[in-house]
């Protein structure tokens, strides 16, 4: 079963976005989170950024990246909740950590954050109402 079906078959709020738009947002973040991230990693690589700084970044991607297996592949809505959580918790943390020397990359991260905060409510929200379903 494609993803998008997955997505519509759970219950959801009606104000919830429909499957269709989700992939165009994420295309448009993903390319402000390539750039502005390859700078972070170009930087961090350069020595130009402790890789502490460096790390939320890294941890960010990695959650983000298993989002789409634990809510599709797993089916697992309550780790799918936990999971973006930390995506949100890592982004803010990241664009606190390279506020001081790029505040631009933090800048660039807010329409992610946004989103990010948004599809939490939204993850948080479809748990709870398919909470019953298994």
């Amino acid at each position: 079963m494609e993803r998008f079906e997955l997505y519509s078959n759970l219950l959801k709020p009606e104000w919830a976005p429909p499957s269709w738009i989700i992939g165009p947002v994420w295309l448009v973040l993903y390319i402000g989170i390539f750039i502005t991230f390859g700078m972070v990693f170009v930087k961090t690589w350069q020595n130009q950024i402790p890789f502490v700084v460096a790390l939320p970044f890294i941890l960010n991607l990695l959650f983000n990246l298993a989002f789409g297996p634990i809510q599709f592949w797993l089916r697992i809505n309550l780790l799918a909740s936990v999971d973006i959580l930390l995506v949100l918790l890592t982004l803010i943390w990241s664009m606190a950590a390279i506020f001081s020397r790029y505040p631009w990359i933090t800048y660039a991260q807010i329409p992610y954050l946004l989103w990010v905060s948004f599809a939490s409510v939204v993850q948080l929200t479809i748990t709870r109402m398919n909470w019953s379903r298994g």
